[in-house]
Protein backbone atom coordinates (compact mmCIF):
# COMPACT_ATOMS: atom_id res chain seq x y z
CA UNK A 1 0.00 0.00 0.00
CA UNK A 2 1.18 3.52 -0.70
CA UNK A 3 1.87 5.50 2.43
CA UNK A 4 2.54 8.92 0.88
CA UNK A 5 1.82 11.02 -2.18
CA UNK A 6 5.52 10.64 -3.05
CA UNK A 7 4.96 6.86 -3.31
CA UNK A 8 2.26 7.40 -5.96
CA UNK A 9 4.55 9.70 -7.94
CA UNK A 10 7.39 7.15 -7.77
CA UNK A 11 5.10 4.42 -9.12
CA UNK A 12 3.90 6.60 -12.01
CA UNK A 13 7.42 7.62 -13.02
CA UNK A 14 8.70 4.06 -12.76
CA UNK A 15 5.85 2.93 -15.04
CA UNK A 16 6.78 5.65 -17.55
CA UNK A 17 10.44 4.59 -17.53
CA UNK A 18 9.56 0.90 -17.87
CA UNK A 19 7.23 1.68 -20.78
CA UNK A 20 10.19 3.10 -22.69
CA UNK A 21 9.42 6.81 -22.45
CA UNK A 22 12.37 9.04 -23.32
CA UNK A 23 10.88 12.23 -21.85
CA UNK A 24 8.98 12.42 -18.56
CA UNK A 25 7.66 15.58 -16.91
CA UNK A 26 6.56 15.73 -13.28
CA UNK A 27 4.81 18.80 -11.88
CA UNK A 28 4.10 18.95 -8.16
CA UNK A 29 2.13 22.01 -7.05
CA UNK A 30 0.76 23.18 -3.71
CA UNK A 31 -1.59 26.12 -3.75
CA UNK A 32 -4.64 27.28 -1.81
CA UNK A 33 -4.85 24.10 0.28
CA UNK A 34 -4.59 21.76 -2.70
CA UNK A 35 -1.81 19.40 -3.68
CA UNK A 36 -1.70 18.70 -7.43
CA UNK A 37 0.52 16.31 -9.35
CA UNK A 38 0.92 15.73 -13.06
CA UNK A 39 3.12 13.02 -14.58
CA UNK A 40 3.30 12.94 -18.37
CA UNK A 41 5.49 10.98 -20.75
CA UNK A 42 6.10 10.38 -24.43
CA UNK A 43 5.99 6.58 -24.09
CA UNK A 44 4.01 4.21 -26.29
CA UNK A 45 0.68 5.21 -24.72
CA UNK A 46 -2.35 2.97 -24.37
CA UNK A 47 -5.53 2.47 -26.33
CA UNK A 48 -8.90 2.56 -24.53
CA UNK A 49 -8.85 -1.18 -23.82
CA UNK A 50 -5.33 -1.11 -22.33
CA UNK A 51 -6.24 1.96 -20.28
CA UNK A 52 -9.27 0.13 -18.89
CA UNK A 53 -7.06 -2.88 -17.99
CA UNK A 54 -4.59 -0.55 -16.24
CA UNK A 55 -7.44 0.67 -14.03
CA UNK A 56 -8.35 -2.89 -13.01
CA UNK A 57 -6.17 -4.18 -10.13
CA UNK A 58 -6.64 -7.78 -11.26
CA UNK A 59 -5.81 -7.28 -14.94
CA UNK A 60 -2.70 -5.09 -14.97
CA UNK A 61 0.99 -5.67 -14.95
CA UNK A 62 1.62 -8.93 -16.80
CA UNK A 63 3.41 -7.48 -19.82
CA UNK A 64 5.82 -5.30 -17.83
CA UNK A 65 5.93 -7.61 -14.81
CA UNK A 66 5.36 -11.21 -15.99
CA UNK A 67 5.29 -12.70 -12.47
CA UNK A 68 2.99 -10.06 -11.00
CA UNK A 69 -0.65 -11.11 -10.66
CA UNK A 70 -2.10 -7.74 -9.71
CA UNK A 71 -1.30 -4.11 -10.49
CA UNK A 72 -2.15 -1.60 -7.78
CA UNK A 73 -0.69 1.61 -9.27
CA UNK A 74 -3.67 3.35 -10.86
CA UNK A 75 -6.33 1.46 -8.87
CA UNK A 76 -4.60 2.32 -5.60
CA UNK A 77 -4.23 5.95 -6.62
CA UNK A 78 -7.89 6.11 -7.67
CA UNK A 79 -8.98 4.69 -4.30
CA UNK A 80 -6.81 7.13 -2.32
CA UNK A 81 -8.04 10.10 -4.34
CA UNK A 82 -11.69 9.09 -4.01
CA UNK A 83 -11.36 8.56 -0.24
CA UNK A 84 -10.03 12.10 0.13
CA UNK A 85 -12.53 13.76 -2.23
CA UNK A 86 -9.78 14.48 -4.73
CA UNK A 87 -9.70 13.95 -8.48
CA UNK A 88 -7.82 11.75 -10.95
CA UNK A 89 -7.52 12.18 -14.70
CA UNK A 90 -5.71 9.63 -16.86
CA UNK A 91 -5.23 10.23 -20.57
CA UNK A 92 -3.32 8.11 -22.99
CA UNK A 93 -3.03 7.75 -26.73
CA UNK A 94 -1.10 5.08 -28.63
CA UNK A 95 2.13 6.53 -29.97
CA UNK A 96 1.73 9.80 -28.04
CA UNK A 97 2.22 8.88 -24.39
CA UNK A 98 0.33 9.00 -21.13
CA UNK A 99 -0.62 11.75 -18.71
CA UNK A 100 -1.81 11.16 -15.14
CA UNK A 101 -3.01 14.12 -13.09
CA UNK A 102 -4.37 13.96 -9.57
CA UNK A 103 -5.07 16.29 -6.71
CA UNK A 104 -5.84 16.13 -3.03
CA UNK A 105 -7.38 18.67 -0.70
CA UNK A 106 -4.69 19.10 1.97
CA UNK A 107 -7.34 19.71 4.63
CA UNK A 108 -9.16 16.42 4.07
CA UNK A 109 -8.36 13.93 6.87
CA UNK A 110 -7.86 11.04 4.40
CA UNK A 111 -5.27 12.86 2.27
CA UNK A 112 -2.02 10.93 2.57
CA UNK A 113 1.07 12.74 3.85
CA UNK A 114 3.32 14.27 1.21
CA UNK A 115 6.43 12.23 1.93
CA UNK A 116 10.06 13.08 1.21
CA UNK A 117 9.89 15.04 -2.05
CA UNK A 118 13.62 15.88 -2.31
CA UNK A 119 14.53 12.23 -1.67
CA UNK A 120 11.91 11.16 -4.20
CA UNK A 121 13.19 13.53 -6.88
CA UNK A 122 16.81 12.45 -6.44
CA UNK A 123 15.81 8.78 -6.44
CA UNK A 124 13.75 9.16 -9.63
CA UNK A 125 16.75 10.71 -11.37
CA UNK A 126 18.81 7.61 -10.54
CA UNK A 127 16.58 4.98 -12.17
CA UNK A 128 18.42 3.17 -14.95
CA UNK A 129 17.53 3.95 -18.52
CA UNK A 130 17.90 6.46 -21.30
CA UNK A 131 15.32 9.11 -20.48
CA UNK A 132 15.14 12.78 -19.55
CA UNK A 133 13.17 13.57 -16.41
CA UNK A 134 12.17 17.13 -15.64
CA UNK A 135 10.60 17.85 -12.26
CA UNK A 136 8.96 21.18 -11.47
CA UNK A 137 7.95 21.82 -7.87
CA UNK A 138 5.74 24.83 -7.11
CA UNK A 139 4.46 26.32 -3.89
CA UNK A 140 2.19 29.24 -4.61
CA UNK A 141 4.04 31.53 -7.00
CA UNK A 142 7.50 30.12 -6.20
CA UNK A 143 9.04 27.10 -7.93
CA UNK A 144 12.17 25.22 -8.87
CA UNK A 145 13.02 22.76 -11.62
CA UNK A 146 15.31 19.73 -11.63
CA UNK A 147 16.54 18.13 -14.84
CA UNK A 148 18.06 14.66 -14.94
CA UNK A 149 20.32 15.54 -17.86
CA UNK A 150 21.62 18.66 -16.08
CA UNK A 151 22.23 16.78 -12.82
CA UNK A 152 24.06 13.98 -14.62
CA UNK A 153 26.23 16.48 -16.48
CA UNK A 154 27.06 18.41 -13.30
CA UNK A 155 27.74 15.32 -11.18
CA UNK A 156 29.31 13.06 -13.81
CA UNK A 157 26.38 10.63 -13.58
CA UNK A 158 24.09 9.38 -10.85
CA UNK A 159 25.28 5.79 -10.57
CA UNK A 160 27.34 6.08 -7.40
CA UNK A 161 26.23 6.83 -3.86
CA UNK A 162 28.25 10.06 -3.62
CA UNK A 163 26.62 11.61 -6.69
CA UNK A 164 23.19 10.46 -5.57
CA UNK A 165 23.76 11.99 -2.13
CA UNK A 166 24.78 15.30 -3.72
CA UNK A 167 21.65 15.23 -5.90
CA UNK A 168 19.49 14.57 -2.83
CA UNK A 169 21.14 17.37 -0.84
CA UNK A 170 20.73 19.76 -3.79
CA UNK A 171 17.02 18.88 -4.09
CA UNK A 172 16.62 19.29 -0.31
CA UNK A 173 18.24 22.75 -0.45
CA UNK A 174 15.90 23.79 -3.26
CA UNK A 175 12.90 22.51 -1.28
CA UNK A 176 14.08 24.34 1.86
CA UNK A 177 14.42 27.60 -0.09
CA UNK A 178 10.95 27.08 -1.55
CA UNK A 179 9.22 26.35 1.75
CA UNK A 180 11.03 29.04 3.74
CA UNK A 181 10.15 31.68 1.18
CA UNK A 182 6.41 31.12 1.45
Amino acid sequence: MHATIADFVAELVQNAIESGASAICVDVTEQDGHFEVSVSDNGPGMNAEALQRAADPFAGGRTKHPRRRIGLGLPGLRQAVEQADGALDVRSEPGRGTSVCFHFNRRHPDTPPTGDLPGLFAGLMAFEGDYELRVTRSLGERSYTLSRDELRAALGGLADAGALDLARRYAAALEDDLTKGS
